[in-house]
C-alpha cells in the first residue's frame, strides 16, 4: 500500500499544471483509512483533502460547500451505511464519482450500490496502482471493478435477466448503450460512432429519462440485466 505511482515528465518538457484530483475517503477502520489518505496524497496528480470515519460527517462537509471529485467509501459504516449514503451524496453533487471499497463482494451489495449510483465498486485488497487508475477511470466516466466484482456482476445480472421490454429507445440510443457496456467511455463512444462529445452527451441524457436512470452505470446495470440489446 505504501508503493507510490508517480508520472514521469520528459526532460526539457513543460507540462501546463492541472489542479489535483479532490478525492475524499469514508472508512471507519483508523489504520486503513490513515495509510490510503497518507498514500493516495503523495501520489502525483491526486489530493486525498478529506477523510471521515462516518458517512454523516462527510454528508456534512458536502452541505458545508465541499465537493470532492471522486469519493472513495466504504460499504460497513457505523451509522448510515455506504450503500444508503450513495443516493444522498450523489444529490448533493452529481458529479461526484462514487468507487466502493471494501471487503464485501456479495451480489446484494454490489447490485445495491450499482444502483445506488455508485461508478465502481473494489475491494480493499486492491493494489494502490488500482486504486489509482480507478480515481482516473472513475472521473473519466468508466466503471472501475476488480475482476472478482465484475464477474460477480455479469453472473448475477445474468441468473435475473428479465424479458426484454420496449423503452422507446432508438437504433442510435440502442448503439450507444450497447458501447458504454462495453466499457467505452464517452469520448470513445464519439471517436466510434464518428459523432461529437457534446452529441453522444445528449443522446446520454435522453436514455437515461427513458430508462429512468440517473447515472452512465445506472443504465449500464438496467442494459445488462434487462438485455436490452
Amino acid at each position: 500500500m505504501e508503493k507510490l505511482i508517480r508520472t514521469a515528465k520528459p526532460a526539457g518538457v513543460r507540462i501546463a499544471s492541472r489542479p489535483p484530483v479532490c478525492v475524499w475517503l469514508v472508512e471507519d477502520n483508523h489504520a486503513f483509512r490513515n495509510t490510503v489518505a497518507r498514500v493516495l496524497s503523495r501520489v502525483e496528480g491526486i489530493e486525498c483533502s478529506q477523510h471521515f470515519s462516518n458517512a454523516e460527517d462527510a454528508l456534512d462537509a458536502m452541505l458545508g460547500g465541499g465537493v470532492p471529485d471522486v469519493l472513495l467509501l466504504d460499504v460497513e459504516l457505523p451509522g448510515q451505511n455506504g450503500i444508503e449514503a450513495v443516493q444522498k451524496i450523489k444529490s448533493i453533487s452529481p458529479s461526484t464519482r462514487v468507487v466502493m471499497l471494501t471487503v464485501f463482494d456479495d451480489h446484494e451489495k454490489v447490485f445495491k450500490a450499482i444502483c445506488a449510483g455508485a461508478s465502481g465498486y473494489l475491494l480493499k485488497t486492491s493494489p494502490v496502482e488500482r486504486i489509482v487508475e480507478s480515481i482516473h477511470e472513475a472521473l473519466a466516466g468508466g466503471a472501475p471493478m476488480t475482476p472478482r466484482v465484475a464477474g460477480s456482476v455479469l453472473q448475477m445480472f445474468s441468473k435475473m435477466a428479465q424479458p426484454k421490454q420496449d423503452y422507446g429507445l432508438t437504433s442510435r440510443e440502442q448503439k450507444i448503450l450497447e458501447l458504454m457496456t462495453q466499457g467505452l467511455i464517452k469520448k470513445e463512444v464519439a471517436d466510434h460512432l464518428s459523432l461529437s462529445y457534446h452529441t453522444i452527451d445528449t443522446h446520454l441524457r435522453n436514455i437515461y429519462t427513458k430508462l429512468h436512470v440517473h447515472t452512465r452505470t445506472g443504465a449500464v446495470a438496467k442494459a445488462l440485466k434487462e438485455r436490452l440489446f
